[in-house]
This record gives structure tokens, sequence and C-alpha cells, in this order.
């Protein structure tokens, strides 16, 4: 049985622990001190001076290297040099791709992917996205001398062989919605074009941006609208997940550039405009 002087002694004991914890409430809400929080990316990102941005360097009018001048440009391209300026950072721009830009922001080889990646549920299980800042539908792009080709619901047909980019929006709109065509994915930059040259396949998908190339830069393609939108995908920048911290700085660069017309600026500097998310 336990004696009172015992009972006694815990009881003052537990009290103690009570008024110290106390005390240490009131010294945080007297000083306004709060306790330590993990390291932001944000926090590392102004305390070294330096923006790691993830970019597909093939990617027309988004991030794309000029092939005159070998300089990149594109809407991300400005759009990451203005999130560098605001935040007072230099920027370094990191090559990636759609098969890896994932692995390439959860091993830290970036500080955020920028280059008009679409938001898929996949993603999102795996990577934290902005608000959005563009939209774009499904379009493909066959030849214009192709025999049965002339509207969106040729392509899928007995026969028929489109050709999608592996780990893109496209390639998961294929692989659900075609029934009849086969699906060919492809990994390279330009392997899609060369499967519609080459006659391996009879056209490929693509979104907005990247059909604006190929009419920009190839006689032979023929540009594919469907006759209503087809799976329209917001575009938004992609981080690590776990950093609210550095999400919401994110956003909030995303929100100013729609307010004061930087967004609206580069978009009409790359033909853009038609995708521009505004809300």
């Amino acid at each position: 049985m336990v004696r009172e002087s015992e009972v006694v002694r815990r009881l003052s004991i537990a009290l103690t622990a009570l008024a110290l914890h106390a005390a240490l409430q009131s010294v945080f809400l007297v000083s306004g001190a709060a306790p330590v929080r993990a390291e932001s990316r944000l926090d590392r990102v102004q305390r070294n001076g330096l923006l790691r941005v993830c970019i597909w360097p093939d990617y027309y009018a988004i991030s794309f290297r000029s092939s005159y001048s070998g300089e990149l440009q594109g809407l991300d391209i400005d759009m990451a040099r203005a999130f560098a300026h605001d935040l007072g950072a230099r920027v370094s721009f990191v090559e990636s791709g759609f098969p890896n830009f994932v692995a390439d922001l959860l091993s830290d080889r970036c500080d955020i992917g920028m280059f008009g990646i679409g938001v898929t549920a996949a993603r999102a299980e795996k990577i934290a996205f902005s608000q959005p800042y563009l939209r774009s539908g499904i379009y493909a792009v066959s030849s214009q001398t192709h025999p049965r080709i002339l509207r969106w619901d040729d392509l899928d047909q007995d026969g028929m062989v489109v050709a999608v980019q592996k780990g893109t929006v496209m390639d998961d709109y294929a692989s659900l919605a075609f029934r009849k065509a086969s699906v060919r994915i492809v990994s390279g930059p330009l392997e899609r074009e060369e499967e519609v040259q080459s006659g391996r396949a009879d056209a490929f998908l693509t979104d907005y941006p990247y059909g604006q190339r190929m009419l920009a830069f190839h006689q032979w393609a023929h540009l594919i609208a469907p006759e209503n939108p087809v799976q329209t995908t917001p575009y938004a920048y992609a981080v690590a997940p776990g950093d609210p911290l550095w999400l919401d700085r994110v956003n909030r660069f995303v929100d100013a550039v729609k307010r004061d017309g930087r967004l609206e600026a580069a978009a009409a500097r790359f033909r853009l405009t038609p995708i521009v998310a505004r809300d």
C-alpha cells in the first residue's frame, strides 16, 4: 500500500512539471517567441541566393533552347527569372523532363519544376502543385498528306497508330480513351514527329504550345483540334511535398504575376494567350 507521504511526493512532482510547462508557455506568449520549426526550402533559397528550376529544354514556347542563339527561352523561363528576382536570388536551370521530374524534385535536384506541368491525380499523390497558371486541352498532329486523318474522330480507328510521349498527360489519356487505334509510347523529345514523318505512326498527341511549334517549324504538319475540348488540364508549378511555407510562397508568386500583368505579357510574347488561366 502506498504511504501518504509517497502520494504527496508524486503529486508535488506532477504539479512542478505542470507549473514549468505553464511558465514556458507564458514566456512564448509574452516574448512572441515560437518553437523552432524545420528549415523550409524558402529559407534555403534565400540564404544561398539560388533558385534551382527543373525545366524540359525542348518544350516550345514554355522552356526551350533557341536553335539560333542557344539561349533558353519561353514563358516559364521568363517566369522562373521573375520568381528568382522576387526572391532576391539568381536562377539555375536544371534539365529534366516529364518522365523524371518527380524524382528530381524528391531527390532535391531542384527546388521547383517550372515547365508547363499538367496537374494529374497520379502526380498529386507524390508532389505538391501551385494554383494553375495555364490550361490546355489535347491536340493531334498528323501529316497534311495523310489520306485518312482529317478530323479528331479519324484518330481512333482500326489500323491507326498514335504516338505519345512517355509520362505526359497525353500518355495517360490515350491509354484510356483509344479503343481501336494502337498507342505507341516514345521517350525522346523529337521521337513523336519522327514517328509520324517516317510513317511508323499516323499522328501524335500534344498540347497547345507544342502544336504551335509544329505549325511554326514544319510545313508538313497538320494540327487537329477536337470538336469539343478534350481533357483540359491545368498547368501548375511543382514542388516536393511537406513544405507548406515554400508552397505558399510559390502560390503568392503565381497570384502576383496574374495580377501585375507579367504572366499576360509573357504569354503574349510566346503566343500562349489563349491558354492563360486567369482565375
